[in-house]
């Protein structure tokens, strides 16, 4: 039985993926600043395409995770918006509504992410939140969880948040923004322990 792939989109770091791959799952990674095209090393499918228009390959997934861009929508922004326009936050409700019509499509179980924004008031509430702190990574930065396909919230084992909000603290750079964006390692780790199981099961083992 061929392993199901992980797919996830909007991602630079690939962060997300690195514990399914450890695991023997074959994983896409899809984000505007990858080399254009697809490039594939190992397990790892490395995606360089803008989402919008970008359909993904017809084959059995295990999950999915969405990571669209907040820069337009995050309420710590909320000073900017009338200067950013109409134009910029439509574009960012799309960006978010692709990940989650690609992440229903695939029938797997599914997560969106985004920080406080302005989503939960253009489309619902969110089913989840957690800090990094919750998952062993020491630091706070509320992030808002949508999901479905009967995704598993992994249990939180909070640890001291030593180094406080130190992704608004980063100074201003080229990278400031994917390094804010980054997902934190503890929790891709709780994400997989929870929900990769059933399928580690499925399939007699991953590899």
């Amino acid at each position: 039985m061929n392993t199901p792939s992980v797919l996830s989109i909007y991602d630079r770091s690939g962060n997300f993926v690195k514990p399914w791959l450890d695991a023997g799952f074959p994983c896409i990674i899809v984000d505007t600043q990858h080399e254009p095209g697809e490039h594939t090393d190992g397990l790892l499918t490395r995606v360089g395409a803008d989402v919008i228009g970008w359909m993904p390959p017809l084959r059995r997934y295990a999950f999915v995770a969405s990571f669209s861009p907040c820069t337009d929508v995050a309420v710590s922004g909320a000073r900017w918006f009338q200067g950013k326009g109409l134009a910029r936050l439509a574009h960012a409700i799309r960006l978010f509504a692709r990940g989650v019509e690609i992440a229903e499509w695939s029938g797997a179980p599914w997560l969106a992410e985004h920080p406080v924004s302005t989503i939960a008031t253009h489309f619902r509430k969110p089913d989840f939140t957690f800090d990094p702190c919750d998952y062993g990574d020491p630091y706070t930065k509320k992030t808002c969880l949508w999901t479905g396909g009967g995704f598993i919230m992994p249990t939180k084992q909070r640890v001291e948040p030593a180094l406080g909000s130190k992704m608004h603290l980063l100074p201003p750079s080229a990278e400031r923004a994917n390094l804010r964006s980054e997902t934190p390692m503890g929790f891709a780790r709780a994400v997989f322990a929870a929900n990769a199981a059933r399928c580690i099961a499925a399939n007699g083992g991953a590899a």
